[in-house]
C-alpha cells in the first residue's frame, strides 16, 4: 500500500491507498490519518480486505497506542468494514461517526472502541488541541454523512464527494480538471441523490478556506483545482437514476 505525507507542520496528514495487492474486484479507496502532539485520527480506514496492509502501513508512522479516535463518514463496507479488526488493536479508541448509523456500523464489531455519535448539525472533535471540523454532508451520498475540515491545514476530507473511480496506477492528484471529469461525472450522478443537498454542501465548502480537497476515492485536489470542482459539482444535475426509470 503507498503512503505520502500531504501536509508536515506543528501536526502531520498522511495519505493511504493504490494499494497493488488489493483483490481485483474491490474498490480502491483513500485513507487519512492525521497526527497531532502523540494523538492520531484515521479517516474512514477501510475495508476488511485492507487491514492487513493498512496495518502494516499505519505502523511506519505512528505506534498503535496513539491511535485514539476513528472516523467513518457514514456506513459503507469500504468505509469502516475494518472496524471489528481495529476494534482489537486500538481497543481504547473512539469511533466518531453519524448517530443514524450506529446501530448499523456496530454490525462491523464493537466489543471495545466506544461509539462517539456526531448529531445532524456536526461539532468539533478535538484532537490533542486540534480543533477539526465535523461537518454535515447528509446525502452526499448517505443519508447521515459528514466530512472532516481541518482550518490549520486548509484541508477538507470530503468523503465520497470529489471521487473518482480509476486504476490504481493513476496520479495522487488532479492535474488537467477538464480531462478529470469524465472520470467523476456518472459517479457522481448515479451516487448523489439530491441537487438540494449538493447544493447545501457547495454553500458550506465556498466557506472554508481550502488548500486540498481530498476524497474518498480517486484523485485529490489541490489550489485552483479546488474551485473548479466546486463549480463544475455545483452546476451537475445528480440522482440520475431517477430521471432514467422515467
Amino acid at each position: 500500500m503507498k503512503s505520502q505525507v500531504l501536509y508536515q507542520e506543528k501536526h502531520q496528514w498522511i495519505y493511504f491507498g493504490r494499494d497493488p495487492d488489493k483483490p481485483e474486484k474491490i474498490i480502491d479507496s483513500n485513507q487519512f490519518l492525521i497526527i497531532n502532539n502523540q494523538q492520531a485520527v484515521l479517516l474512514d480506514p477501510g475495508g476488511v480486505e485492507l487491514f492487513a496492509p493498512m496495518l502494516s502501513s499505519v505502523v511506519k508512522y505512528i505506534p498503535l497506542e496513539q491511535i485514539t479516535h476513528l472516523f467513518a463518514s457514514h456506513q459503507d463496507p469500504d468505509i469502516i468494514s475494518s472496524l471489528g479488526l481495529w476494534d482489537q488493536v486500538v481497543p481504547d479508541a473512539k469511533l466518531h461517526g453519524p448517530w443514524l448509523w450506529e446501530s448499523f456500523i456496530r454490525h462491523f464489531g464493537m466489543n471495545n472502541i466506544s461509539y462517539e455519535p456526531i448529531q445532524d448539525e456536526g461539532r468539533i472533535l478535538d484532537l490533542a488541541g486540534l480543533s477539526l471540523q465535523l461537518i454535515p454532508a447528509h446525502y452526499l451520498h448517505s443519508s447521515g454523512n459528514f466530512h472532516v475540515y481541518d482550518p490549520v491545514a486548509k484541508i477538507l476530507f470530503s468523503g465520497d464527494v470529489g471521487a473518482a473511480l480509476e486504476p490504481i496506477d493513476s496520479p495522487m492528484f488532479v492535474d488537467d480538471f477538464e480531462s478529470h471529469i469524465s472520470k467523476m461525472k456518472m459517479f457522481h450522478q448515479r451516487w448523489m441523490p439530491s441537487n438540494a443537498a449538493k447544493n447545501d454542501w457547495i454553500n458550506r465548502a465556498r466557506k472554508l478556506d481550502i488548500d486540498m480537497l481530498v476524497p474518498q476515492h480517486g484523485r485529490m485536489f489541490k489550489g485552483e483545482n479546488v474551485t473548479k470542482f466546486l463549480n463544475w459539482f455545483e452546476q451537475l444535475e445528480v440522482g440520475s437514476a431517477i430521471s432514467q426509470a422515467e
